[in-house]
């Protein structure tokens, strides 16, 4: 099933902060003991919930530091013996790149459309103004951040690459996305490339049973198990878990599974259940659980693992084939298309319900 595009990590990020998670230390010894060979243009890639906005956004104060070089106590942190140096956090640089007012940075976004549930491209006016700024004669690093970089569309695309043969001197030029096979190959090979998903699964349970927060309802900590099952949603990506986790739907989960199966055993009412839970959830999580339970009805049907071990859908997937879960994926993977032509999302969402009727036995 096609991941849901909704950002957990926002567009232009805050630059507040200056945690370097643990699985991005490799990486971010490997470009900090290069300085300042570091090349023109960089790639930060991954999966969403992996922290390559805050890395990419710690790198890029760093660079602008002016104590980088000092490794003092306020521009290293110790873990696990493992010394890396970040910036200082106290000299005008960081001041301003805190401030959202540094004159040496530059950054880029696509603007999201909480109604279409989607990203706009990045268009190539937007390209064009680093123009001026890259020919700016100044002191020091200048930093281009090009966030949701895939969202370039064919035309930004070719003017970055102009701009990518004429770098000019101490110009980075970083690039952050999380689909980069939809950049253009041409400024794929124009930039080093670097993944930063690559978290192993013990890195990514420590993080989250350090960083969970407690549930809002009864303040109590999360569990191992709803830990586990969060990873296992968010592919192992921990940040992504923690949102997830935090998110009202989590807790609702096995009470739409249950509503899930009473709609198609009592052939009860698909609007009436629709609007009952457009109540209770808005349409994003309403989607996110719809998912991941017919990821786990078909996982069941395949006799594979499911991610949700602490729902009971036994019940639930015996009302489908796995034809009729396949149909039912084709229909949410319509979703995005439907959002684009403005498709109200409540009309989307009844129209999936009445789709929930279509088992053996069972008319609407």
């Amino acid at each position: 099933m096609s991941e849901d595009h909704h950002p957990s990590e926002l567009h232009v990020p805050s630059s507040k902060g200056q945690d370097i998670y643990t699985w991005h230390h490799p990486i971010w010894q490997k470009l900090t003991t290069r300085y300042p060979e570091l090349g023109h243009a960089m790639l930060f890639y991954g999966k969403q919930g992996c922290g390559k906005q805050q890395f990419s956004l710690q790198f890029a104060k760093w660079l602008l530091c002016l104590n980088k070089s000092g490794l003092n106590k306020s521009s290293l942190k110790q873990t696990n013996s493992t010394e890396i140096q970040i910036a200082c956090g106290q000299c005008k640089s960081c001041h301003w790149f805190d401030a959202d007012t540094h004159p040496q940075l530059k950054q880029i976004s696509a603007d999201f459309d909480e109604k279409k549930q989607s990203y706009s491209a990045i268009k190539i006016d937007q390209i064009r103004e680093l123009n001026d700024f890259i020919q700016q004669t100044v002191d020091g690093w200048r930093v281009v951040l090009i966030h949701q970089a895939d969202k370039m569309n064919v035309a930004s695309s070719n003017a970055l690459l102009k701009t990518l043969e004429e770098p000019g001197d101490r110009v980075l030029m970083i690039l952050v996305s999380d689909a980069m096979l939809q950049l253009s190959a041409t400024i794929r090979s124009r930039v080093q490339q670097y993944a930063l998903d690559r978290i192993s699964i013990s890195q990514a349970q420590l993080y989250l049973s350090q960083n969970a927060l407690t549930t809002s309802e009864n303040h109590s900590e999360f569990t191992a198990d709803e830990q586990q099952i969060a990873l296992a949603l968010a592919h192992y990506m921990p940040l992504k878990a923690q949102d997830i986790l935090n998110s009202p739907w989590f807790a609702k989960r096995q009470s739409f599974a249950q509503a899930w199966t009473n709609l198609v055993k009592y052939k009860q009412q698909p609007i009436k259940f629709a609007n009952d839970w457009l109540k209770e959830l808005d349409f994003k999580a309403l989607m996110m659980m719809l998912r991941f339970n017919l990821q786990d009805m078909t996982a069941y049907k395949l006799q594979q693992a499911i991610q949700q071990s602490d729902l009971d859908i036994t019940d639930l997937q015996q009302y489908y084939s796995l034809e009729q879960l396949f149909d039912l994926d084709k229909a949410f993977n319509q979703v995005p298309i439907q959002l684009a032509q403005n498709v109200q999302s409540a009309l989307i969402f009844e129209q999936l319900c009445m789709q929930l009727m279509n088992v053996e036995g069972v008319s609407v």
